[in-house]
């Protein structure tokens, strides 16, 4: 019971760690930019709600507020159905050039993605190769096949496009798994797109845990997450790149043993720490052989300590960003940032046209699991995670939403065109359709929480 206690305290904590973080960023991004413009700010809040210790330097009052799920930056003037003494205007929001108006508004989303940008750069700076997923890689298409796999005894082949599961359509792996937890390892139809054809088979999940062993504990899975053991990229001063592998090399087999898969391959890797492998890959037509020794890493699994083996690889299906130096990185970390950026755009395109389930938004529940799963793992992954968010969390800042930043810039735009602001009713119709419309993806993000968190 006091672990329990203690698991969801600690799940709750870094949560509050991590969302406070994007929420300063974002805020005195808002803050900075409006003294800048010379706008009198009256209350800057993290969180909402009622005060719990707040302190007042010149015209600022600081907060920290009781409910932590955003915060606020209240500057004056910024009510434009109160008058402003011409005294004042000087001071106040609503009386700045349009220019510095849209500044001031975009400077919060702008500031989560400097938050990302910074992570990235110094993630790239200190050597580490950052990934970039892509959609092929999310997509629930059948990449490669491992011998006795569910998929593999139900005549599965790469290639296939999974559509749906127990009729339940399937547009990304998040989707299938959650068709698969639902199945409680019964068996499921399973309808596929094989070129231009549409077939079903049946295939009986069984339980996998990510070390690859069969156990209660794992979860329902019928191999769709393989993939080849193509190696897309080898990191610097690994045992991979002494021993000669390269980008683009496939592991053919290791000691004799055919590999078909990638976790088939990292299973004998990771059971080998300091052990010679004779591994067998081929290279543009080529087959040649390397002697690779995994070195020893200390990780925890089924809260033990064990000794597991690693050269040093990423996978296919994902780019990898490096950065040659510390000033390269620099550059790097934009380049990466516009990519996650990229990526995130797409993904809310295809949710609104239907290609992606929507049910694949996340609120406050799947964020706190997110984030304690991620500070378990370490520091670096829990600002990885946090780069993440921030990226997200500037970007739907943007979606023309009246009450969310992209709202009040679709009003500016309306002034610019207009060449007068809005009427006072138009703008109090559209924040209460926005408020409207905000308030029912909050439901319906917690819902899908709720439904993660039963399943």
């Amino acid at each position: 019971m006091l672990s329990a206690i203690y698991d969801v305290a600690q799940t709750l904590w870094w949560f509050a760690v991590v969302l406070g973080l994007l929420v300063t960023f974002h805020e005195f991004g808002h803050f900075i930019v409006a003294r800048w413009a010379g706008v009198a700010v009256l209350k800057f809040s993290l969180g909402f709600g009622p005060k719990i210790i707040g302190y007042r330097i010149g015209l600022t009052e600081y907060l920290i507020s009781a409910i932590p799920l955003g915060g606020y930056v209240k500057m004056f003037g910024e009510d434009t159905s109160v008058d402003v003494p011409p005294h004042l205007r000087a001071l106040s929001f609503a009386h700045k050039p349009l220019w510095k108006r849209s500044l001031i508004v975009l400077a919060g989303p702008g500031f989560n993605f400097l938050l990302t940008y910074l992570i990235f750069s110094a993630w790239l700076a200190m050597g580490a190769p950052l990934p970039i997923p892509s959609f092929a890689e999310l997509t629930p298409t059948v990449n490669a096949v491992r011998a006795g796999s569910p998929i593999d005894r139900a005549g599965l082949r790469v290639g296939d496009l999974i559509t749906a599961i127990n009729a339940r359509d399937v547009t990304t792996t998040s989707d299938a798994h959650d068709a698969l937890a639902d199945s409680g390892g019964r068996p499921v139809t399973v309808e596929v797109r094989r070129g231009g054809a549409m077939k079903t088979f049946i295939v009986t999940p069984k339980r996998r845990g990510p070390d690859g062993e069969e156990n209660e504990d794992a979860r329902f899975v019928i191999g769709l997450d393989e993939a080849p053991p193509v190696i897309s990229s080898v990191m610097p001063d690994t045992p991979a790149e002494s021993a000669g592998l390269r980008d683009g090399d496939r592991v053919l087999a290791i000691r004799g043993t055919p590999m078909r898969t990638w976790s088939q391959m990292t299973e004998i890797i990771r059971a080998h720490p300091d052990d010679p492998l004779d591994v067998r890959v081929e290279r543009a037509g080529a087959a040649l052989t390397l002697t690779i020794t995994p070195e020893p890493h200390q990780a925890t699994e089924d809260g033990h300590p064990v000794t597991i083996g690693k050269i040093g690889v990423l996978g296919s299906g994902r780019s990898v960003i490096r950065a040659a130096s510390p000033v390269t990185a620099l550059w790097q970390g934009a380049r990466a940032t516009w990519r996650w950026s990229e990526l995130t755009v797409i993904g809310i395109g295809k949710m609104l046209t239907g290609e992606i389930s929507a049910n694949n938004i996340g609120g406050p529940i799947m964020i706190a699991s997110a984030s304690g799963a991620a500070a378990e793992r370490g520091f670096p992954d829990l600002m990885f995670l946090a780069a993440i968010l921030s990226i997200n969390l500037g970007i739907l800042n943007l979606l023309p939403i009246p009450v969310l930043d992209g709202g009040h810039l679709f009003f500016f735009a309306c002034e610019a065109v207009l060449r007068r602001p809005l009427a006072e009713r138009q703008r109090e119709v559209t924040q209460q359709v926005g408020i409207l419309l905000l308030v029912g993806i909050l439901l319906f993000a917690f819902f899908n929480d709720v439904q993660r968190l039963l399943q």
